[in-house]
C-alpha cells in the first residue's frame, strides 16, 4: 500500500487528494466540549449474543404451516 489512503502515487502531489485523519473525520460533527456521550459510539464493544427461539416454538410453527396447507388443501379441492 504505497498511502495511508490507496492514492494513485502518481497523483501524490495533487492538492486535491488531501484527507483528513480518521480521528479528525469522525470529530468533525462533534462539538469542541460534549455534555451527552456519543449515541452511535464507533468502533465496537462485544455485543449481547443472539437468542434464538426455542425448539419447540419451531416445531410449533413448522406443524401450523403444514395445517395450513392441508386445511387450505381440504377446504379447496
Amino acid at each position: 500500500m504505497a498511502t495511508e489512503h490507496d492514492i494513485d502515487p502518481r497523483a501524490a502531489d495533487d492538492p486535491r487528494n488531501v484527507y483528513p485523519t480518521d480521528e479528525r473525520f469522525y470529530a468533525s460533527d462533534r462539538p469542541e466540549h460534549v455534555v451527552l456521550p456519543e449515541d452511535r459510539p464507533r468502533g465496537g464493544g462485544p455485543a449481547a449474543p443472539v437468542k434464538h427461539r426455542g425448539t419447540w416454538a419451531t416445531v410449533a410453527m413448522v406443524a401450523g404451516i403444514i395445517l395450513l396447507i392441508l386445511a387450505g388443501i381440504a377446504l379447496f379441492p
